[in-house]
């Protein structure tokens, strides 16, 4: 466990006060900004020493404000899901599968590793987690681009200089700050078919004086609805070679099974017979769902934004930050469909059963009611106040209070009350009177739902939660004395933060009565107290094969009210070995805190699909592991299960102790001295977590365990599952998450940065690419590794070996334009089989260009398309919409847009 650490690496850690990140930071993959070449010291991502801003590419990208107005994005997600660092699952306006309560968010999610693995900074400060309650990561949402200076993107494990959660790397925002007069800016775009409208409207104002500096901002940005039908007309799957449409089991005439066997499905023509009913046909009945779906989600976005500073002596300076941002979005999804959450059996002798038989309702669509629309309404607030300041020779110092906090309010329309369903089957309470209290109704048919049954059923579900953060740090840095090759570097500091979260569902949702997923309320908080020390030990200075070679170190140790304590600490060295070459490598320990509904999701129980290996185990061969277990066990012979059920235990698990990871990347800066202007980088990086928390249902929980000799798996303790002595039947078993993972990531990052002058225009080019050459995970100790390094997921992901991203941008008196490319590797579907369509994704390219004109040095105008040659997402087997993975692939096709900027 994290907070058992072995004593040596501890005394270890201790000694060498552990790592700083490279001192090659704050480079540029995406623009090389008139900064990069600035030696002042600064602060850089991955490291409190200020350090000297060294031009070139490496472990930091960094996105500049010029970078970020070429590419037309509106929303952070949109930078950083394009970098080739980003991998697997991450929320945005196109991916209708957002998790943990955070319908509507964006994250990023880099190497793939998870987005609650990825620290994300404002101004190297934490930022609260979004969502509408008990959320596990930063709604990337809630910072405007409009009021974004960079973005720095660390892709190394950092812990021991920011604490928890930074195992995949570190994404740091730095807005503006110091604007002297306004700006405005305007931008409008749509896809080519018309739809997908983006509307954002930005004003900015400021002043800036010898005592200080305010700015403030307001934003307001807009994303249109693209129904997916206008994508994918239908879902496809294979059938004889062929893809034909397959739409869901969940009919709108009503899917059932009669007493003798026989499925059957009702009338499902709105003129038809209203007692007809026939043998069921999947490629007759099934309802395709695109229709009532969105490709691309609806979103608004109203922000306001302050920064201020003021000099209260020559050597002390208050500083503020104030954030504010609602966000409404809503998304809607097929109707309803009753029989999925509760069993709707009707008698043969019912009035509205046609068949003279008893009858099971498996799955009747209520499309009488129309679409459900989840609905969000979201504040996240953020308050900075800190001093900061200077003493002695090179010494500052700063101390601040950061407090966030988030609320929000979600639910959905047209959920069915399923005692209310009940109710109206009851021929003894319900009544076909005109106005009666409680009216009957009739499921079996389409159109046979009348709207006095929609009006009595139907109701809009109601949760609210949310997250708050609160946090005091408190930060020393400055040259320590000099050695013969340089000063030391010195930097420390102390952090205490509390961390809050919680969720109330609906009333009816937690008491299982609703006909969506049960769900119990959460709450939970966990309080950290910090303190760390970092060192930059300058070795050799002007040598031979070292013009400088620096050591660099760092530790952090943690103390957590609901883990105990915890060390960190980072290990590294930058070696110029001459002006062109530089070569770096670090080591470094980190580790990831469970969040709140890992912690603390509501315990609860639920009927699971479930298969009991001992079921008819006496009629297996006596030599068998699985016999001898169950005959261990005590399960009674001739043992069979009763359905296919089991009671199961879900929710959060209080007793999760924090994921420990390792860190270790090695790489190169060559500036060759016959390209004057060219930088490229090398770099290796490899990944491990072990504790990995992982949820484990209860069907693989128990296979694992009878399939162990001598139940000598740690599935087959207690604490997963127990048996009834006298029945045999499981009477405990529980799929909450675990520490019983480990995963393994490593590849290489390739970059490059060429400016040059060619035919008057100034020129900057950008590669920036990265090779996963293993994600591998064992999901269970004991359990076979799962190679995810190639292939698309269908619920993660993808995981792409190689990815891409490069921009050339040119410049020449008013014109200057940017064409970029994106570049996404082929991949293999994971779930699906050798031959089958769909099995395979060939590799896909963007293409974005953009073009500006300055009208004066006051006015610009732009003119933009992404997804030039309107390129199509390719179909995957196991796709999650769309016939496609919508978290790795461009959905909407090509798209414009124009934008108008104005400065006084």
């Amino acid at each position: 466990m994290s907070c058992k650490r072995n004593h040596l690496a501890l005394a270890i850690g201790a000694l060498l006060s552990a790592a700083v990140a490279n001192t090659a930071v704050a480079q540029s993959n995406e623009v090389n900004s008139p900064e990069a070449t600035d030696l002042d010291t600064v602060t850089v991502t991955g490291s409190h020493i200020k350090r000297a801003a060294i031009s070139g590419v490496g472990p930091v990208t960094v996105i500049d404000a010029e970078a970020i107005k070429e590419s037309g994005a509106i929303s952070v997600d949109t930078l950083l899901q394009r970098l080739p660092a980003s991998a697997g699952f991450a929320g945005n306006q196109t991916n209708a599968y957002w998790a943990d309560n955070g319908y509507g968010t964006s994250q990023v999610n880099l190497r793939g590793l998870g987005v609650n693995r990825t620290l994300v900074l404002l101004n190297g400060r934490r930022v609260v987690n979004g969502g509408t309650g008990a959320n596990s990561s930063v709604d990337l949402n809630t910072i405007p681009v409009s009021v974004i200076e960079r973005i720095e993107v660390l892709k190394d494990g950092a812990s021991a200089i920011y604490g928890a959660d930074a195992v995949a790397g570190v994404v740091n925002v730095i807005t503006k700050k110091g604007l002297a007069g306004a700006e405005a800016a305007v931008r409008y775009g749509q896809t080519s078919q018309g739809d997908g409208e983006e509307t954002a409207v930005d004003l900015a104002w400021g002043i800036t004086g010898d005592q200080g500096s305010l700015m403030a901002a307001i934003n307001y940005a807009e994303g249109g609805t693209v129904n997916m039908a206008d994508r994918a007309p239908c879902g496809l799957g294979e059938s004889d070679g062929q893809l034909v449409c397959v739409g869901s089991s969940s009919t709108i005439g009503g899917r059932a099974v009669l007493a003798d066997g026989q499925r059957v499905n009702f009338n499902q023509d709105p003129n038809g017979n209203g007692d007809f009913f026939e043998t069921y046909s999947p490629a007759k009945h099934n309802f395709n769902s695109n229709p009532y779906l969105n490709a691309v989600n609806p979103i608004k976005r109203l922000s306001f934004a302050t920064f201020g500073d003021l000099s209260l002596t020559d050597d002390v300076r208050l500083f503020t930050e104030l954030m504010y941002t609602n966000r409404q979005s809503d998304q809607i999804a097929t109707p309803g469909s009753i029989g999925q959450y509760r069993p709707v059996r009707i008698a043969a002798t019912h009035p509205t059963n046609p068949t003279g038989q008893d009858l099971l309702l498996q799955r009747r669509r209520l499309l009488e009611g129309g679409v459900r629309e989840f609905y969000q309404d979201v504040d996240t607030f953020r308050a900075v106040v800190g001093l900061e300041g200077r003493f002695g020779v090179g010494w500052d110092w700063s101390t601040a209070v950061n407090w966030g906090r988030n609320t929000g309010v979600d639910g959905s329309t047209n959920v069915a009350n399923l005692d209310r369903v009940d109710q109206t089957l009851n021929t003894a309470i319900c009544s076909n009177a005109p106005g009666a209290a409680i009216p009957c109704a009739d499921y079996l048919g389409y159109g046979d739902v009348t709207q006095e049954v929609l009006d009595y059923i139907m109701f809009t579900t109601g949760d609210n939660g949310g997250n708050e953060q609160k946090s005091f740090t408190a930060n020393l840095s400055g040259q320590l004395f000099e050695l013969p090759a340089g000063w030391v570097g010195m930097a420390t500091g102390v952090e205490i933060r509390k961390e809050e979260g919680w969720r109330d569902p609906d009333p009816l949702t937690v008491l299982g009565i609703a006909n969506t997923n049960q769900q119990d309320p959460i709450a939970g908080e966990y309080t950290a107290k910090e303190a760390f020390v970092e060192f930059a030990v300058p070795l050799l200075q002007d040598k031979f094969l070292a013009q400088s070679l620096t050591l660099n170190t760092a530790f952090r140790y943690s103390d957590y009210d609901l883990f105990g304590d915890d060390s960190n600490y980072k290990v590294g060295l930058d070696w110029q070995i001459v002006p062109s070459l530089k070569l770096r490598a670090n080591y470094a320990t980190a580790f990831r805190i469970p969040n709140v509904p890992e912690l603390f999701g509501g315990v609860s129980e639920g009927n699971l699909t479930t298969t009991d290996p001992c079921s008819g185990w006496s009629s297996l061969p006596p030599s068998s592991v699985v016999f001898q277990n169950c005959q261990a066990s005590g399960v009674p012979v001739g043992y069979t299960q009763l359905g296919n059920t089991v009671l199961t235990t879900v929710g959060g698990n209080a007793d999760l102790q924090p994921e420990d990871a390792e860190t270790f990347t090695v790489g190169a800066v060559w500036t060759p001295d016959f390209a004057q202007g060219l930088t490229l980088t090398l770099d290796y990086f490899d990944i491990t977590i072990d504790n990995a928390i992982q949820r484990i249902d209860g069907s693989t929980k128990l296979a694992v365990c009878y399939d162990t000799p001598g139940l000598a798996h740690p599935f087959c303790g207690s604490s997963n599952f127990t048996r009834n002595p006298l029945t045999g039947e499981i009477d405990f078993l529980s799929a909450q998450p675990v520490n019983t993972a480990s995963e393994e990531a490593s590849g290489v990052d390739i970059g490059a940065l060429y400016q040059f002058d060619l035919w008057g225009f100034s020129n900057t080019f950008t590669f920036d690419a990265s090779y996963l050459k293993h994600y591998n995970v064992r999901p269970f100790q004991g359990g076979e590794e799962i190679q995810y390094a190639g292939n698309i997921t269908g619920g993660r992901g993808s995981y792409t070996q190689w990815r891409a991203f490069s921009t050339l941008s040119m410049e020449r008196g008013p014109w200057s334009g940017v064409y970029s490319i994106q570049y996404i590797g082929s991949a293999d579907d994971i779930n699906a089989s050798p031959g089958d369509i769909g099995d395979h994704a060939p590799s896909v390219t963007y293409h974005n260009f953009q073009i500006e004109y300055a009208v004066s040095k006051s006015f610009d105008v732009a003119f933009g398309v992404d997804n030039l040659f309107d390129k199509d997402p390719p179909f995957i087997q196991s796709w999650t919409d769309a016939n496609t993975d919508t978290m790795t692939y461009d959905l909407l096709g090509r798209r414009w847009y124009v934008r108008a900027g104005y400065r006084w």
